[in-house]
């Protein structure tokens, strides 16, 4: 058996077609509607620097208005809390994104926290984890990247509904939400994390149906931890030396790609699987936040 590789970067460009269609619809209708994202970044890291213009790049593709507010490295937390408060009001901002890592001196969790739900794009607000991790309650926005993995596993018609499922890694950003998601679709969600054996690791990711990694560490998982026909999602971002690149090194998941195809029936690769849809789905996020601001159903 050798899997069949989930395109993400493919299925990324088919979304991002479909949410500029759904806007240029929208703005036919009603030339009022304006979708905007302000983005926050403090400092000018070269890594979040890309980050940022990639996401910017990537409103603008789909007709929505990108704004980047620049601070330098040096700004109190209590004056950029004050900005964040102050486009929570602004009712023509329909989305707010903190770009990460900030300065020590500033708590990500503070500030993450201080944005309004409904404009929480990365999906990171207390309100929205929250909704996710009750039975019933729906979320205004869904973090991005377990989203972003659920939109691949449904285009790739993936059964969930009474698979068993693993998810390597317990961040609350990835790991944690992504577990609840699936739990959510009827799937037996069972969590592997630092403390888990590597007894039972194998145990575990051996008898898996569907396993996401999101771990951050090279080689994690191997071929002989797959069950034959598993469809297998990495998350993972590691980068390795490698003196063919011009920067010395390349971009790596998880998984060990090569043994593992051998073993599941799909497979995401690293880079070009879920990296993609991440960003995505912050347009995703985005349309939707602004569909509910002007009522639009």
């Amino acid at each position: 058996m050798t899997a069949d590789i989930i395109q993400g970067k493919v299925i990324s460009k088919e979304l991002r077609q479909n949410i500029k269609n759904e806007i240029d619809a929208i703005k036919a209708k009603n030339p009022e509607f304006k979708p905007k994202l302000v983005v926050i970044q403090v400092g000018a890291r070269p890594d979040s620097s890309t980050y940022v213009r990639m996401k910017l790049k990537s409103c603008k593709a789909v007709g929505i208005e990108g704004e980047l507010r620049k601070y330098d490295s040096t700004i109190g937390e209590e004056e950029l809390l004050k900005s964040v408060h102050e486009l929570n009001e602004d009712t023509s901002v329909h989305g707010v994104l903190v770009q990460l890592p900030l300065p020590a001196h500033i708590s990500e969790e503070k500030i993450t926290d201080a944005v309004e739900q409904a404009k929480d794009v990365d999906g990171f607000s207390p309100l929205n984890m929250a909704a996710i991790f009750k039975r019933k309650a729906q979320p205004l926005q869904i973090p991005c990247t377990p989203k972003g993995v659920m939109y691949m596993l449904d285009h790739e018609k993936v059964v969930i509904d009474g698979k068993n499922v693993v998810v390597c890694g317990r961040s609350d950003i990835v790991g944690g939400p992504m577990a609840k998601l699936l739990e959510k679709r009827g799937g037996t969600v069972t969590i592997i994390h630092s403390k888990t054996t590597e007894e039972q690791k194998k145990f575990y990711c051996s008898n898996a149906d569907i396993i996401v990694s999101a771990v951050g560490k090279v080689n994690f998982l191997r071929g002989d931890y797959v069950k034959p026909g598993a469809v297998i999602i990495d998350v993972g971002t590691n980068y390795v030396e490698d003196s063919t690149k011009k920067s010395g090194h390349r971009l790596v998941g998880d998984v060990d790609f090569e043994s593992c195809r051998e073993k599941a029936s799909k497979i995401t690769p690293v880079p070009g699987g879920v990296g993609p849809m991440t960003v995505a789905m912050v347009l995703h996020n985005l349309l939707e936040a602004s569909k509910r601001a002007y009522g639009i159903e």
